[in-house]
């Protein structure tokens, strides 16, 4: 009875180990793990100055800088440390980025994805955005900034007795003031024209370390982004297993529907990404064990015509994990 019993809590132990076990992501496709199939460092050039920034489609990463940590932590595909990545996603046509900082000794910004550091400080961020934009003078970047750091199990410490985040960041920016577009980083701005913003990075939010938003910073209709979802952001980020991506992409879908038909004066942020113990960021972003993921899926939805369902006019901003060249391409194409 005893090795019976024995035998049994074995199995269940092995089942549980098993589910927990990383299963390999979908190939990599036009849609996901290709960025380096796009290049488009001027794609904004063309566009007309006195275009909202809300009004365009944006193609964006989720955890810009995670390269680093395992199957569990990196969210996009490896570039190079020191800002390498983030110059290649500039390359290819990323414009939104989000950038998660960890309060380091001396008064500074290191960039972590929970406890891993991801071998890049801020300096390296905002260099590689002044080089890429002093190049490309008709470009803009928005940026979401949060404070990494909670100090619990699985995330990161700041280090003790600096000053508050908000001050770190104040002094970045007076170290890097031509690169900023001043209003956001000031005050709670509108969303600024593409004439208003070229060749400077825009602040659409300040996040803290637990999702609260730092007032007086960004633009003024993200006032309740705080953690996850809110007004005009979708970040419903937790995909308990593999099977959940399908409402990942259900919940997606939704969002990039409303943008489309959406107030054309508010910028949309859509975030294609998600994870759990169970969901990897890679088979959330490409999918798994025959669930599609997010990324073909987005592919597919915006080259259908409508014969299938209402055309995609404005994408926003998509916040991507692992994404592919012709998934970039496309967003661009809305525009």
């Amino acid at each position: 009875m005893r090795t019976k019993l024995m035998y049994a809590v074995g199995a269940i132990a092995l089942t549980a180990a098993l589910l927990a076990m990383p299963t390999p992501a979908g190939a990599a496709d036009s849609a996901y793990r290709t960025l380096g199939g796009a290049t488009n460092p001027d794609w904004m050039r063309g566009l007309s100055g006195a275009t909202s920034l809300a009004a365009l489609s944006i193609p964006g990463t989720h955890e810009t800088m995670a390269i680093h940590g395992g199957a569990w932590t990196q969210t996009q595909e490896n570039f190079g440390d020191s800002g390498g990545t983030l110059a290649a996603q500039l390359n290819a046509g990323i414009r939104m980025i989000d950038i998660r900082a960890r309060v380091n000794t001396g008064n500074t910004f290191t960039i972590h994805h929970g406890a891993t550091y991801q071998n890049a400080n801020f300096d390296d961020v905002l260099g590689r955005l002044t080089a890429f934009l002093a190049a490309h003078p008709g470009e803009t970047v928005l940026m979401r900034l949060k404070q990494e750091c909670t100090g619990e199990i699985g995330s990161c410490s700041d280090a003790t007795g600096m000053n508050p985040f908000t001050s770190i960041f104040d002094g970045y920016v007076a170290r890097y003031r031509a690169l900023f577009w001043s209003p956001a980083v000031t005050g709670n701005a509108p969303a600024p024209t593409l004439g208003e913003a070229r060749g400077k990075v825009v602040l659409a939010v300040l996040n803290g370390a637990r999702g609260g938003r730092y007032d007086g910073y960004g633009l003024a209709q993200f006032r309740d982004w705080n953690d996850g979802s809110s007004t005009y952001v979708q970040d419903n980020y937790t995909v308990p297993n593999v099977g959940a991506i399908a409402t990942k992409r259900d919940q997606v879908r939704r969002f990039l529907d409303a943008t489309s038909a959406g107030d054309p004066t508010k910028l949309y942020v859509n975030f294609a990404s998600g994870a759990s113990v169970f969901a990897q960021p890679q088979q959330v972003a490409g999918g798994a064990l025959g669930v599609q993921g997010v990324d073909p899926f987005l592919l597919t939805y915006l080259n259908e015509g409508p014969e299938v369902h209402a055309p995609v006019v404005r994408t926003g901003v998509l916040m991507l994990d692992f994404p592919g060249g012709g998934l970039i391409n496309k967003i661009i194409t809305v525009n």
